[in-house]
């Protein structure tokens, strides 16, 4: 098995510098001692983590949608849609996510303020398309530092939330819908805005609320 770990950490080096920069999963738990990733990271290909004897780790890839839970003394070194796991215990499952999370990108908002100000009378083919769908209903939006977070919802009037940050959330950027009770309505069309960024998404007909896997309910406004 080290063999095989030397050999796919050559193939890994062979990789674009832009592809090992750009996170491909996030870290959904851990427990007990694990080096070279934290509780809510994202991790980039060719990162490299290491669990001590007791310890764990869940991944959640952004684009496969792969959750990993990862158990026992070993070295996991992280792929593009997958881990290399070396000793440890590893169990995989799919789950629901949209594989355009790793891609997905923010909006100016002084670009689109004409969108999100569309009163409920418009044509729904007037309603602008989403960049992604959620399979959560309790989104977990990352939006760092100070300001306020609306979501608001564009096919039906009405639906509006807001939360002013102090910069205090999760890791001074994590805001988890579940954690506050919030569950959005499945099948709505909303849009995220926070600062000068904005995100429009679906929430899925079949999403359910609360702590859902993160990588299915994770909006990333930047």
């Amino acid at each position: 098995m080290k063999r095989a770990i030397v050999i796919c950490l050559g193939l890994l080096a062979l990789a674009s510098p832009a592809a090992a920069d750009s996170p491909v999963a996030v870290v959904e738990d851990i427990k007990g001692k694990v080096t070279g990733a934290e509780f809510m990271d994202y991790v980039t290909q060719k990162s490299v983590i290491k669990i001590a004897d007791g310890g764990s780790i869940v991944l959640s890839y952004l684009k496969s949608c792969r959750r990993e839970s990862i158990s026992g003394a070993g070295t996991v070194v992280v792929g593009a849609d997958a881990s290399i796991v070396d000793q440890a215990v590893l169990k995989a499952e799919k789950t629901d996510c949209d594989p355009n999370q790793a891609n997905a990108t923010t909006r100016d908002t002084s670009g689109v303020a004409a969108t999100l100000l569309r009163s409920a009378g418009q044509a729904k083919s007037a309603l602008p398309q989403p960049q992604l769908t959620l399979y959560g209903a309790s989104p977990l939006v990352e939006a760092k530092g100070r300001g306020t977070l609306t979501v608001r919802r564009l096919d039906l009037v009405g639906e509006r939330h807001q939360i002013a940050l102090g910069g205090t959330q999760l890791k001074g950027r994590f805001v988890d819908f579940a954690g506050e009770d919030v569950a959005l309505v499945p099948g709505g069309l909303y849009a995220a805005t926070f600062k000068s960024s904005e995100i429009v998404f679906r929430v899925d007909a079949q999403a359910k609320p609360g702590a859902t896997p993160i990588v299915g309910r994770l909006l990333r406004l930047e």
